[in-house]
């Protein structure tokens, strides 16, 4: 049993696992540190909605999960590829 009585062996903790969930982590904290430094105000794109760094933030994870899930899970050098590139595009034009 590990922390709390909860037996955590079924998730296969590796170093990439490890540095996902830090990535995660790190862009959390640079889009708090951003809006506390430099508050924004919603802004207008292509979907016609108003939206702040944190909403195209949640997009593009969520978009990032369909694309190595769904599109091209077997080779996941072109799934990052892919994610970096929508999520550029997200903060750009959404």
């Amino acid at each position: 049993m590990g922390f709390a009585g909860i037996d955590w062996a079924w998730m296969a903790w590796t170093w990439q696992t490890a540095l996902f969930f830090c990535v995660i982590a790190a862009l959390l904290a640079v889009m708090t540190a951003l809006a506390v430094w430099w508050p924004e105000t919603p802004r207008v794109g292509v979907l016609r909605i108003a939206t702040t760094r944190g909403d195209r933030l949640f997009v593009s994870f969520l978009r990032t999960a369909f694309i190595w899930i769904g599109i091209v899970s077997p080779d996941l050098q072109w799934a990052l590829l892919l994610s970096l590139f929508y999520a550029a595009a997200v903060f750009r034009w959404v």
